[in-house]
């Protein structure tokens, strides 16, 4: 029989690294809210949370770099907001930000979960940070949990 290795929503003993935008920051406070209920709710101990604010979704990745070089946290997680304007800078700040997650990621071997939003609208935006099911810091928590163990589990085999 072949051997299935995932993770799970256990979040106690885990320490979690958060780096959140101020830029669009109703959007990301409702980002941050939905993250730190998730966490809670997977019994992640509120002394092992770390926030970190930088200005803006450019700046997350600078931070995310720095948090996983001190080799302390078992996950990360980027929450930020980039709404489609008039010029091309959404493209640019859009792409430069998932790039710079991604990479940090692969560059530590740590897990990263993106709830960086990129809309084309303010309204698209707040339906994804409510205090709902919806909210996408939330599913970034939960996805970073899950990462974070089943990293474990294979640094054990």
């Amino acid at each position: 029989m072949s051997q299935r290795i995932k993770g799970n929503l256990s979040g106690n003993g885990l320490r979690i690294g958060i780096v959140v935008s101020r830029f669009n920051n109703e959007i990301t406070g409702g980002l941050l809210r939905g993250a730190m209920r998730a966490l809670i709710a997977s019994e992640v101990s509120e002394k092992d949370i770390s926030t970190i604010e930088v200005p803006g979704a450019f700046e997350i990745s600078f931070a995310l770099d720095q948090l996983a070089k001190m080799n302390h946290y078992h996950a990360l997680i980027a929450l930020g907001c980039v709404i489609k304007g008039e010029t091309a800078h959404f493209e640019y700040i859009s792409d430069s930000a998932m790039r710079g997650i991604l990479e940090v990621g692969q560059k530590y071997g740590i897990p990263v979960s993106c709830g960086v939003l990129t809309t084309y609208t303010e309204e698209q935006a707040i339906a994804r940070s409510g205090d709902n099911e919806e909210n996408k810091g939330s599913e970034a928590a939960f996805t970073v949990i899950e990462m974070a163990n089943l990293a474990k589990q294979l640094k054990g085999k």
